[in-house]
């Protein structure tokens, strides 16, 4: 996770679900994020899309994670793979490592996350729920 992105979610507090899950997360590692090209400044993005996409392009093994539009515009016009929260939602019932998706959807929505019921309920179909 670019360091831009980090200390947003820590001016959020300790009260914010995504600061509280940021600290338990042992695995994820906070990384220095390379200079923005211009290529990406150009989409006038936020500093968080922008260090995500700025990291994404410069590491090639890289997917960027965002559900932002314009960022994920942005990244399939320079070919940056991406995956969004629902995918990594879905990844993780698959994978095992939550029993089921449906709950943490929910949870996400009740903090502010648009997913209309359409959307969550054929990503749910696609993982049997």
């Amino acid at each position: 996770m670019p360091v831009v992105v980090a200390n947003e979610i820590h001016k959020r507090g300790q009260a914010d679900p995504t600061a509280q899950a940021l600290e338990k997360c042992a695995w994820l590692t906070v990384v220095e994020t390379p200079p923005v090209p211009p290529i990406i400044q150009a989409w006038d993005l936020g500093p968080g899309e922008s260090s995500v996409l700025a990291y994404a392009y410069a590491t090639p093994e890289a997917v960027a994670i965002l559900d932002d539009l314009a960022g994920r515009r942005c990244a399939e016009a320079l070919n940056i793979p991406i995956n969004g929260t629902l995918g990594l939602v879905l990844i993780a019932k698959r994978r095992g490592v939550i029993h089921a998706s449906r709950p943490v959807l929910e949870k996400l929505r009740q903090s502010g996350m648009y997913l209309s019921d359409q959307t969550m309920n054929q990503a749910l179909a696609l993982i049997g729920e």
